[in-house]
């Protein structure tokens, strides 16, 4: 059995780098609290629970979406297909136009921004924050789920984000099938 020393801290960089080897889903969350859209990438996002249905994702103190994210009472979570990678890039680019002209946005009828090209969108309840080392993990309760019938595309490849590059998940990534 080897036992790990706990005497010393690991670095923020090997920290880093043992994540940037796990990958994960990308989405996006928006939301507004009055003061106009905002949006950000996430790849931290992940369900609880079904019932009720819960997920929670992360916001990082550095985005400045974030105070926004975290004073919404509602938010909108976007699961994103590899159609979707400029749109994923352009939420992760500080300082973008996200809801610009250029950008196919709308309002949900109960307010929130939402990108309607998105594979998936889930509206929410925030229902509660934890402060974590100067990051927010935000629990989210499901209230409402992109319509089956708007799906254009339910075989769409996920986006997934992998040591610094984004990936399609598609058919030749099958490793096993289902038993």
């Amino acid at each position: 059995m080897t036992i790990v020393s706990t005497e010393h801290r690991l670095s923020a960089e090997g920290f880093k780098h043992a994540f940037r080897l796990h990958p994960g889903g990308v989405a996006i969350v928006t939301a507004d609290i009055g003061e106009g859209p905002k949006a950000m990438t996430v790849s931290s996002l992940f369900s609880v629970s079904i019932d009720p249905p819960t997920l929670v994702f992360s916001a990082s103190a550095m985005s400045s979406s974030t105070p926004t994210i975290l004073s919404a009472d509602t938010v909108v979570v976007h699961m994103l297909s590899s159609s979707n990678i400029d749109l994923a890039k352009l939420c992760a680019t500080s300082g973008s136009a996200r809801f610009g002209d250029d950008v196919k946005w709308d309002r949900l009828p109960t307010g929130e921004p939402y990108y309607p090209g998105a594979s998936s969108w889930i509206r929410g309840k925030v229902v509660n924050r934890v402060d974590v080392h100067g990051s927010v993990l935000i629990i989210v309760e499901a209230l409402e789920v992109k319509p089956q019938e708007q799906d254009s595309d339910t075989h769409a490849e996920p986006l997934v984000y992998h040591s610094r590059n984004w990936f399609s998940l598609g058919e030749t990534a099958l490793v096993r099938e289902k038993s």
